[in-house]
């Protein structure tokens, strides 16, 4: 089956393509960049480098900007499934939703309207055995935004090992909130993975604050490396 991927740069939509990739034949990346960093369905942070996944996996990518508003932002979605279809002939949409009923409905409802299959690779995963499947597959994970105590700037940057990924998980239990920020409480940006031909590393960035629990990692220079 020919399928397109809603990708963001982040660890779910990444790793939604490479279980995704080990069955059907993936023929391109969908972005939404969003205006909006509130934007209930789509990920703001680390977008001016998305095209450098793209390279790095080798697949077309098309991006569509949004603003970012509730509800009519699924518009713009919709207009960028209908050029997948249009330029790639798909036949069915992916997405890293975990959780989230808001968006996996939303996305599921665009699909049956054009026909689509909506597929689900992480849905309803075990969020503390997931942190161990991206170490195990040689994910690199950074942590480029948080929205939440207890997190704090110190935690921007830093890619996902396994002394973070048992931070997060007694994070995880000690709040009550998701170990893989499944709840909004951080965002990441792949630098590196199984489905990667050259990796990414970032050579310049700055830690921005809105609050002490509230900021972002702004990355102003990425170079790509051989593996």
């Amino acid at each position: 089956m020919k399928l397109a991927i809603l990708f963001s740069g982040g660890k779910d939509s990444n790793y939604a393509l490479f279980k995704t990739a080990q069955k059907h034949s993936l023929v391109c990346l969908i972005s939404l960049i969003s205006e909006n960093k509130e934007s209930y369905m789509f990920q703001s942070c680390g977008n001016e480098f998305l095209k450098l996944q793209a390279k790095a996996l080798n697949l077309p990518l098309i991006e569509v900007k949004t603003k970012g508003e509730k509800e009519t932002e699924l518009k713009d979605l919709k207009k960028a499934i209908k050029l997948a279809i249009k330029k790639y002939s798909i036949e069915g949409v992916v997405s890293g939703a975990i959780k989230s009923n808001y968006q996996s409905l939303r996305i599921q409802n665009i699909c049956n309207d054009l026909n689509l299959y909506s597929i689900n690779p992480l849905w309803q995963i075990n969020e503390k055995e997931y942190l161990s499947e991206l170490l195990k597959n040689k994910f690199e994970v950074a942590i480029i935004q948080i929205a939440s105590y207890p997190f704090t700037k110190e935690i921007l940057g830093k890619t996902i090992n396994e002394k973070i990924k048992t931070e997060l998980i007694e994070i995880s239990e000690k709040y009550k909130i998701s170990c893989v920020g499944e709840g909004g409480e951080f965002e990441t940006f792949v630098l590196d993975s199984p489905m990667f031909n050259k990796k990414l590393q970032i050579i310049s960035s700055e830690k921005i604050m809105e609050s002490e629990n509230s900021g972002h990692l702004k990355i102003k220079e990425i170079k790509m490396e051989n593996k």
